[in-house]
């Protein structure tokens, strides 16, 4: 079910930055209140809590609250908050992620250097990142919206009375480059994910949907020089506020136009387990059979590069030996 997000709320981490800056600011435009929880913000995302936390004029307000997604705790204290605030949460966006960082890599195993990947804690920094955080964080956003502080000032969800939950997928979840097996893991995880999720929509008033972005013009890209070297002069962006219009759509709209091979636009029904592919094109990602990410703007040109390097790595004596 389709909802309005004027004066509504929404929890979205990873809005220090990126995409999910852009998502934030487009919401507060729109009168919808937003919880930003993220390691630290950048100044453009510092100048917009400014703008909609201090202005009383403004119809909706931004809060941030600093929070490392990998702590389940620092979670659960962004719905208190948004209770306390706000008197709950309609719209939920676990965004945050990272990108096969050196710190958390599949080519550099626990306890070698620069991972902070640990034996002894049995478990990959990235994954609870890009995986286990946007789990745990749907779960406590459904128990939210069956389970309000107040029943009597914020009703329960309804299919009367509908919220969203909207992830961030990225065509790696279809598209696997050696570079990054352990972000490509947890897209094609998160993907299934947000699919076994449909049935929610009819049921109960939930939508659980996903954007599957291609490359996008971040900081994540253009202020890593490492991952910017793999980008060719003519491979195509694409732009966070492109995606952060079509994420907004996904949340209000009961249809969206996405593009046919033919060149046209072809309007199809958004509902529970969506994923919309937004590239140079926007597409819907089918279960079955689907013929895979478009051109434009779904991948770097340079990507041997990297994979070159990484047989090079591995051809040296005593990899992941600890």
């Amino acid at each position: 079910m389709a909802m309005n997000v004027a004066g509504k709320t929404a929890i979205i981490t990873g809005a220090g930055s990126g995409i999910n800056f852009c998502f934030a600011e487009l919401l507060l435009k729109k009168n919808c209140n937003v919880l930003i929880g993220d390691i630290a913000l950048r100044p453009e995302a510092e100048e917009l809590i400014e703008q909609y936390s201090g202005d009383p004029r403004s119809k909706a307000r931004a809060i941030f609250q600093k929070t490392n997604v990998r702590e389940w705790a620092e979670l659960e204290r962004l719905f208190i908050t948004a209770e306390q605030s706000f008197g709950g949460v309609d719209i939920v966006c676990p965004g945050a992620g990272v990108y096969e960082p050196p710190w958390s890599n599949f080519w550099y195993p626990p306890g070698i250097e620069p991972s902070i990947d640990s034996s002894r804690l049995s478990r990959y920094a990235e994954l609870d990142i890009n995986l286990t955080h946007p789990i745990r964080s749907t779960q406590l956003a459904i128990s939210q919206f069956l389970n309000p502080r107040n029943p009597e000032e914020r009703r329960p969800v309804s299919p009367s009375n509908p919220r969203c939950i909207i992830h961030v997928s990225s065509v790696a979840g279809q598209s696997t480059p050696m570079l990054a097996p352990i972000y490509n893991a947890a897209k094609h995880a998160l993907n299934g994910f947000v699919r076994s999720l449909a049935p929610l929509e009819k049921e109960m008033g939930i939508r659980v949907v996903a954007v599957a972005p291609g490359v996008i013009k971040t900081p994540l890209w253009t202020e890593n020089p490492d991952k910017l070297r793999l980008i060719a002069e003519d491979d195509e962006w694409v732009t966070p506020e492109f995606v952060a219009e079509n994420m907004v759509k996904l949340v209000e709209e009961e249809e969206i136009g996405i593009h046919t091979l033919s060149g046209g636009t072809t309007m199809v029904k958004v509902e529970g387990g969506f994923i919309l592919e937004v590239c140079k094109h926007l597409r819907q990602v089918e279960q079955y059979n689907d013929p895979g990410p478009r051109i434009g703007g779904k991948s770097v040109s340079n990507m041997s590069i990297a994979q070159k390097e990484i047989l090079e790595r591995l051809r040296t004596k005593g990899w992941g030996v600890i």
